[in-house]
């Protein structure tokens, strides 16, 4: 009886052992494919439970979803001109034929992964080639990713791969290039910054020459409209002598020597020496001209 029991477990566990190996799941992010004794068999993209012949096949999943391949260290490249450039770059990559992907490779992501860069190296050195830097570090850089993806698309195809996206993380001029460059455009910048000043200490000249010339043009026509109205001024001055001098020569003549006394004796430390009976002092010894010499 306890033979029997024995048995029936026995036989329980063989058959659980030989359903597990028949049985395998298939994530919904993954593709698998079963190899028979080192032959490919077929390709398992359903996600679920299925079966295979135990112990005859095997099963081997990859990863369906969307793959990064980052370089570890920055490429040397050439650019059109013979300037040596260090781009660091990632590509995002997904396996779209498993089939092809495991023919190909071996189903060894390090194998693919390796092909893969050997492609993008090659279509960014292509596209590098023919461009000028400023081209390459510029907006026109999306359009060089397209045109590089669109190339290295047809040998990733080869292996069952595609490439979805390539991007750029950094573009700059190794050490050596970069010095040279800096100091080129230093030397180009105190270029143009001395045509500048130059440029502008002409402009300055030109300015205070034009100044100048028309400082001096309304001075002169300042001081001949000075000169103009000075005459107009003296000329109707003398009319008003003249007239006064008509009217009342006596008064006249009183008013001017009214005005001689006062600019003359201005001080009182003035002092001066004249002939008291001249005709300067007229005014002082008799009030008209025919007292001149009265008591």
């Amino acid at each position: 009886m306890k033979q029997s029991l024995g048995g029936i477990i026995a036989a329980l566990v063989v058959v659980v052992l030989i359903l597990s190996a028949s049985l395998y799941t298939v994530d919904q992010r993954q593709s698998a494919i079963v190899i028979q004794l080192g032959e490919l068999k077929g390709v398992v993209q359903e996600p679920g439970l299925h079966m295979k012949i135990p112990f005859i096949q095997n099963v081997r999943y990859f990863d369906s979803r969307i793959l990064t391949l980052d370089t570890p260290d920055a490429e040397r490249f050439i650019t059109d001109g013979n300037i040596p450039i260090l781009v660091d770059s990632f590509v995002k990559w997904r396996i779209t034929d498993v089939k092809q992907y495991y023919l190909r490779t071996g189903g060894d992501e390090r194998i693919a992964q390796n092909r893969l860069s050997t492609a993008v190296n090659a279509g960014l050195r292509d596209e590098f080639g023919v461009r000028k830097l400023r081209e390459i570090i510029s907006e026109e850089r999306d359009h060089i990713m397209d045109a590089m993806r669109e190339k290295a698309n047809v040998i990733a195809g080869e292996l069952g791969m595609q490439i979805v996206d390539v991007r750029l993380k950094r573009v700059e001029l190794p050490q050596e290039v970069s010095e040279r460059v800096y100091q080129r455009m230093e030397s180009e910048r105190k270029r143009v910054a001395n045509e500048q000043r130059s440029t502008g200490a002409g402009e300055a000249d030109r300015i205070r020459a034009e100044a100048d010339q028309k400082r001096s043009v309304i001075l002169a026509e300042a001081y001949r409209e000075a000169q103009r109205m000075k005459g107009e001024g003296d000329a109707r001055a003398a009319a008003i002598y003249a007239k006064a001098y008509g009217a009342n020569p006596e008064f006249y003549s009183f008013y001017r020597s009214m005005e001689a006394y006062r600019a003359t004796f201005r001080s009182r430390g003035d002092l001066m020496v004249i002939d008291p009976t001249s005709d300067f002092f007229r005014y002082f010894k008799a009030p008209n001209p025919q007292g001149r010499g009265a008591k």
